[in-house]
């Protein structure tokens, strides 16, 4: 989600004939966009920008700014943690992201050239600049902003893209006890299905074969809005209107809830051949009071069940899943019921985080607080079970052949193709990039490394 917001942002910099770069140093704006989903990914967010600070030196009109959960969530603190620090903009207010940082830039570009000390040392605009003064020209924008789920809807397009996200909605009703989003993002605002569609067709038109539609709860999607048609949710409406986008050959979705996963969903599996066969479903505990103490209002038993119609519907489905280990007052008990579940479902992969207090969060004030101790190696158990069972279905791809969406070079090797099956394993392959980026192909798996299998195209003769 964070990088379709980006996306967003960095078309509008485009638009405005700004160009993008790889290299910080060569950068007149820097800014990120940031999650707070756990700790660790702010303290990572606020390490990295503090580590940026020192281009300032040479260059001091640089424009440094926060995107996203974490600075919608903190807000002016972030000036005390980063000095440099100009601009923070909460999630809401993406759209407004390049105005502000234009207004920066042009002012300190214009100060500099108003300088008539540094006009007669003969530097660049750039070259010569001074840093701004502690406090000068810091920007905070963290306020709500009706329909700005709409805003969400350019894309940058270099060369053939073969896969892009597309942001249906955004914000979430539910109010998990460990997640900060409903804080960060807001209540769920979805986008017009006529909107979503239009932006399906430029892309097809532009060369896209894949999207994957985005929302906090995907499946949810307008169901405060739009009403029911036949008995089908709007999300199943959606699904069936992108579905009919000629040009466009795969569809995904994320991430689901087990809240609102109903039959119809279930069946548009069954018609809908363009739908991936691969579903990314977070489970989060397979205990039953850890659910319930996590504000999940549904049983294992439910998505036990819900897997089980999935996998009618379409023999070749793969579920990959989130899991929280240590959550307050997890016994060995609540933990094996979730190893049990992992065991039963066998799931292709499991995204396995260890929990974090995330502030203002009814999780982190609980009583029975597990030690850090216990969440690693109860982390370590359950990586080590899926990372089995994630082995052992790959290594039963051998000897298959599989189609397979190229989408580029690898990103480990650059002189070797990726591409992604339609229960969206990662394949590893040769060939021209040029003339095979955004095609669909079929190809041989010959060998396989846990999650990564390596094939051989087949040649047609």
């Amino acid at each position: 989600m964070n990088e379709r917001d980006s996306e967003q942002v960095a078309r509008m910099f485009v638009e405005g004939g700004y160009t993008l770069t790889r290299e910080e140093q060569d950068a007149d704006a820097i800014l990120v966009n940031t999650c707070s989903v756990r700790d660790q990914a702010e303290q990572k967010a606020l390490g990295k920008m503090g580590m940026m600070g020192k281009h300032r030196e040479k260059r001091g009109h640089v424009v440094y700014g926060f995107m996203g959960c974490m600075a919608q969530s903190r807000g002016e603190e972030l000036f005390d943690r980063v000095p440099h620090l100009d601009l923070v903009v909460g999630t809401q207010k993406y759209h407004r992201v390049f105005g502000y940082v234009d207004d920066i830039l042009r002012r300190r570009q214009e100060e500099r050239m108003d300088d008539p000390s540094m006009a007669l040392e003969g530097h660049t605009v750039e070259e010569g600049a001074s840093s701004p003064a502690p406090g000068e020209g810091r920007l905070v924008d963290t306020g709500l902003e009706k329909d700005s789920q709409n805003t969400i809807r350019d894309h940058v397009v270099a060369g053939k893209q073969a896969t892009a996200f597309v942001s249906i909605m955004q914000g979430c009703n539910m109010r998990c006890s460990f997640c900060i989003v409903p804080d960060t993002r807001g209540r769920e605002r979805g986008r017009p299905i006529p909107d979503v569609v239009e932006e399906v067709e430029r892309l097809a038109q532009q060369g896209t074969r894949e999207v994957t539609l985005l929302g906090q709860i995907v499946n949810l999607y307008g169901r405060t809005e739009f009403a029911k048609v036949n008995g089908k949710s709007p999300f199943v409406q959606l699904l069936e209107a992108v579905h009919e986008v000629e040009g466009i050959e795969r569809i995904r979705f994320t991430s689901p809830h087990p809240i609102g996963y109903r039959d119809d969903l279930v069946e548009a599996f069954t018609y809908l051949p363009k739908l991936c066969s691969h579903i990314h479903f977070p489970m989060q505990s397979g205990s039953d009071r850890i659910l319930k103490a996590m504000r999940r209002p549904y049983r294992n038993e439910k998505f036990i069940t819900i897997c089980e119609k999935m996998k009618a519907a379409r023999a070749d489905l793969a579920i990959t899943t989130d899991i929280i280990v240590g959550f307050p007052t997890e016994t060995e008990e609540d933990f094996q019921a979730t190893v049990d579940c992992v065991k039963r479902l066998q799931f292709d992969n499991s995204f396995i985080f260890r929990y974090s207090k995330r502030k203002d969060t009814p999780a982190a004030e609980m009583e029975g607080q597990i030690p850090e101790r216990v969440k690693e190696e109860r982390n370590q158990e359950l990586l080590k079970i899926q990372g089995e069972i994630a082995t052992r279905k790959n290594a039963a791809l051998i000897g298959t052949r599989q189609e397979i969406l190229c989408t580029g070079p690898s990103k480990t090797n650059k002189e070797r193709l990726s591409g992604r099956t339609t229960q969206n394993k990662i394949v590893i392959f040769d060939g021209d990039e040029t003339r095979l980026t955004g095609e669909i192909l079929e190809v041989d798996i010959e060998d396989s490394t846990g999650f990564t299998l390596f094939g051989k195209i087949v040649t047609r003769g």
